[in-house]
């Protein structure tokens, strides 16, 4: 072929160390526009970013110019000290050291960035290690929980 085309859409979580309820109400809607506009910078096609106090989504079409993992140190490196410098009440902010990246096929990414729209509504009746056990079974994905969590 002439060309190298891909179509990739990822459902993009990661929470908070400790799944800690550090991301306040405050700060989420500047943290989620800082992630979504390091995704762009990258060259990726960031749909939305949502969550909660402890962990967010990204539904990201994604380039075949990057990997998943350079991506991933990349936004959560950057938003990490990017929160840190928002004041001392950040101080101690990080990110949980893994993440869960799962593909989408196109015919449901309506339905995942309305799932990500939803995140408060969502996460008043299941905690984010209950719905990462869902993903994980979803995707078939076998984990041993004593290494799941940090």
């Amino acid at each position: 072929m002439a060309q190298s085309l891909s179509k990739m859409i990822l459902h993009v979580v990661f929470s908070t160390k400790g799944r800690e309820k550090t991301i306040t109400s405050v700060i989420r809607p500047r943290l989620h526009g800082y992630l979504a506009q390091v995704g762009r910078d990258m060259g990726c096609d960031v749909h939305i970013v949502g969550g909660v106090a402890d962990h967010v989504h990204l539904a990201v079409d994604f380039p075949r110019t990057i990997t998943v993992a350079d991506f991933l140190k990349k936004i959560k490196g950057t938003s990490s000290i990017w929160m840190k410098e928002q004041g001392k009440e950040f101080s101690t902010f990080a990110w949980q050291a893994g993440y869960g990246v799962f593909s989408v096929s196109a015919s449901h990414k309506k339905k995942l960035k309305e799932y990500i729209a939803n995140q408060e509504e969502h996460h008043r009746e299941l905690s984010f290690e209950d719905e990462y056990r869902q993903f994980l079974k979803r995707y078939e994905i076998e984990v041993d929980e004593r290494y799941l969590w940090d």
